[in-house]
């Protein structure tokens, strides 16, 4: 299964985002295949977040989560939750990559994937290579 990360969303989301036509490429490409895909529920707060606090056009709340909404509702999506051993996982992936601080909301994401056994996290966020148990592409190079 494949996941995406928070800046693959806002990119596919914001039309005067540079790189908005590869990010709607990607999302809609792996909604269309058939086949599971993943979105943590930190990437869907993130999401919300973000998209809520841009300093140029923020979207309005109720914009913001009907967004997200649709993007759970998509074919194929599936809500992946932190599991009763998260904590072990947390600590095993941010220990050696010596993650702390904004780092650790990052290997917080990376173990929800592992958990879930996600075979790649789609990011244009290069502090996911700190995790190499998680494999991470970005669909925006090519």
């Amino acid at each position: 299964m494949i996941a995406l990360d928070t800046n693959i969303l806002v990119y596919a989301h914001r039309a005067d985002a540079p790189e908005h036509e590869r990010a709607v490429r990607a999302v809609e490409g792996l909604a269309s295949d058939g086949a599971a895909w993943g979105l943590p529920w930190p990437v869907v707060h993130e999401f919300v977040k973000v998209m809520t606090g841009i300093s140029w056009r923020p979207a309005p709340l109720e914009v913001a989560l009907r967004m997200a909404s649709r993007l759970l509702d998509a074919p194929g999506c599936i809500a992946l939750a932190e599991g009763s051993d998260h904590l072990a996982r947390l600590e095993s992936l941010a220990a050696p990559a010596n993650a702390v601080g904004p780092l650790i909301y990052d290997a917080r994401i990376a173990a929800i994937c592992l958990d879930h056994a996600v075979s790649e996290l789609w990011t244009a966020d290069r502090d996911f290579g700190r995790f190499p148990q998680l494999r991470v592409v970005n669909p925006l190079v090519g």
